[in-house]
């Protein structure tokens, strides 16, 4: 039991987060602790093989075995495009500027 480390799962929604800390053993992987967290059967949409996986904002696989404190994180499918969204928006500041002052 001395042996067990903490590691916390993260998951978030617009509305709604999940964090959830764990103790779990030397070798434990993130699929594992995703597991053993809940977080799957509290939101069912998530899908473990086409959402990836990462600690501290770096992408990793679900066999990525975890260190003490790992913050594991569930990422969610991007709603837009952010090259695009930033393209609309510079059209946008440049449309605005040309426009001849009244």
């Amino acid at each position: 039991m001395d042996d067990l480390f903490p590691v916390v799962i993260c998951y978030a929604r617009p509305q709604q987060e999940f964090l959830q800390p764990l103790q779990v053993a030397p070798g434990t992987t993130i699929g594992q602790a995703i597991e053993a967290s809940g977080v799957l059967a509290a939101f069912p949409e998530i899908n473990l093989v086409t959402q990836p996986v990462g600690i501290f904002a770096k992408k990793k696989t679900l066999e990525t075995v975890l260190r003490a404190n790992d913050r594991i994180e569930i990422y969610r499918p991007l709603i837009a495009d952010p090259k695009d969204s930033r393209r609309k928006r510079a059209a946008k500041k440049e449309a605005v500027a040309a426009r001849p002052a009244a």
